[in-house]
């Protein structure tokens, strides 16, 4: 037995190591490639119906990496990151911990901006976008219109008292497909008007 080495039953802690990195998805697992052209200007591939965003970060991940764009892999890497720890905390909503991290970047690049510190600020959009190519297109402002009309008829409001009644039955509707805040606005207008 070699110095160092630790043995449980029959097997080694070494090739159980081994065997673990053997088996390491991120490094092994199909790569599905998509072209950083189309991400770096914003149009980010379109997620395939078996291919959950997790496994297309982690393919996009890969493919920065040997691309070698070091800001791209920086950013998935922690996006990849906060969905894991969404995942671990229990049956979490992969699109909305995806919109928090975009509005994460947002705020930040307005912050930047509100500091002058321009350089800073057009990274955290441009990382803005990126998270933006894997969420669903947004809503139009006529399909909101027309959702938040029918919302309006379904429950029966005709006062801004009933906006949360409204909003309940809108961003039901809605499903992550357009900002709670836009949404607000426009539920608003409707019962003001």
């Amino acid at each position: 037995m070699s110095k160092g080495v630790r043995t449980t039953g029959l097997v080694s802690v070494r090739t159980r190591v081994s065997r673990a990195r053997r088996s390491d998805p991120v490094r092994d697992g199909p790569v599905k490639s998509v072209q950083s052209s189309e991400v770096a200007a914003g149009r980010a591939a379109i997620l395939n119906d078996n291919v959950t965003v997790v496994e297309q970060l982690r393919s996009d991940l890969v493919t920065a990496m040997r691309g070698g764009e070091r800001a791209r892999v920086s950013a998935l890497r922690t996006v990849l990151s906060e969905l894991q720890k969404d995942a671990k905390e229990g049956p979490g909503d992969e699109l909305a911990v995806l919109r928090r991290e975009r509005k994460r970047r947002l705020d930040a690049a307005q912050q930047f901006r509100d500091g002058g510190r321009e350089e800073l600020a057009e990274q955290e959009e441009g990382e803005a976008v990126m998270i933006s190519g894997y969420l669903p297109a947004e809503l139009s402002d006529d399909e909101l219109a027309q959702i938040v009309a029918a919302a309006l008829q379904e429950t029966g409001a005709s006062s801004p008292r009933d906006t949360g009644q409204v909003m309940k039955v809108a961003m039901a509707r809605v499903a992550g497909r357009a900002d709670g805040k836009r949404v607000s606005t426009r539920v608003r207008e409707a019962l003001t008007a």
